[in-house]
């Protein structure tokens, strides 16, 4: 089977710093590589795979500023395109732009949504809903007048991840720095709680970050900046908790796996695809607001850590990913579905 992988080029794939989708697409490749499968990614020049990279943008449009993002998109895309008739599958991590050639081209196209940036792009999703295969990142992100295939959820590459011998008693947030995220929130319920607090992530929103986030930085509320996956290994593993007091419906949330892979329970707001991936009380605690998350804090010695890696490891690994995918593969090209 030969598969063509589509990843956006907004940066490398996988990622240097920040990428969910790229570095989606990149462990969805190195794993179908491992299965035996004929993949190649489609991604800018400077990205790393086992398999087979074809490019036509150098480096991406959020890594090498002043280029035009929708030139680049737009090579991109149709240079795959016109090489179509080359592959059996295309797996599309690029959003509604790729489903225009859908009619255009004889190989089917399966497209795993990451999510929807607004409401004003579901139109593009619909026009295609019977010529195309839509795969969700989770139950909860289906959109009510979409078709969806499956579901499968993001996996990660397992050898990234240990369970650390000994957690300390500070707590972490890991992830953009953006009222969407609640940094500001996981403040408050760590001050609250009388615990160390330690930020982690890129400033998405400067002004946010200089608001509300910045003024109330001291010894306690310690902001790191960008941790790349060793920092993101040894911060996960060594906490006691990860706080994740979400204000938008996420789709999925990359870090919450991450953290329950290194045996870390998670404290969130149950909002969006949360309570599919915390089970309430065993991997962490699914709460409502600042005061039920300093609650949740005094709960954590009933987490069993181990059990919390195990879990995550069964339901979250990119070799998971990969074999839920070829089976849809499979189920589209025999057309059993």
């Amino acid at each position: 089977m030969k598969v063509a992988v589509l990843s956006p080029v907004a940066w490398r794939t996988p990622p240097v710093h920040y990428g969910p989708w790229e570095q989606m697409a990149s462990n969805l490749c190195e794993e179908l590589l491992k299965l035996g499968v004929d993949v190649t990614l489609f991604a800018s020049a400077d990205s790393l795979t086992a398999g087979k990279l074809d490019a036509v943008v150098e480096q991406g449009y959020e890594t090498k500023k002043g280029q035009d993002a929708k030139v680049l998109e737009c090579l991109h895309i149709s240079n795959l395109m016109e090489k179509a008739d080359g592959f059996d599958i295309i797996h599309n991590h690029f959003d509604f732009l790729p489903l225009t050639y859908s009619k255009l081209i004889r190989t089917p196209m399966i497209t795993t949504i990451h999510g929807f940036s607004s409401e004003h792009i579901v139109p593009v999703y619909q026009k295609y809903n019977n010529n195309t295969f839509y795969v969700s990142i989770s139950n909860a992100d289906r959109h009510p007048k979409l078709h969806y295939l499956a579901t499968v959820y993001n996996g990660l590459n397992l050898s990234n991840f240990s369970i650390s011998e000994s957690k300390e008693d500070n707590l972490l947030f890991f992830g953009r720095i953006h009222p969407d995220k609640g940094t500001a929130e996981a403040i408050a319920i760590a001050k609250k709680s009388n615990r160390k607090l330690i930020i982690a992530g890129i400033v998405q929103d400067e002004n946010y970050f200089k608001k509300e986030i910045e003024p109330q930085l001291d010894d306690d509320i310690v902001f790191i900046g960008h941790a790349g996956p060793d920092k993101r290994n040894e911060l996960m593993g060594a906490s006691a908790a990860l706080l994740h007091p979400i204000n938008f419906d996420e789709p999925f949330g990359l870090s919450v796996a991450e953290a329950m892979l290194c045996g870390t329970p998670v404290i969130a707001f149950n909002r969006g695809s949360m309570p599919e991936l915390i089970e309430d009380g065993v991997s962490g605690f699914l709460v409502d607001d600042v005061d039920s998350a300093v609650k949740a804090v005094e709960r954590l010695s009933e987490i069993d850590h181990v059990a919390v890696a195990e879990t995550a490891r069964e339901r979250f690994s990119a070799e998971t990913m990969a074999k839920n995918y070829l089976a849809l593969y499979y189920k589209i090209l025999e057309k059993s579905f």
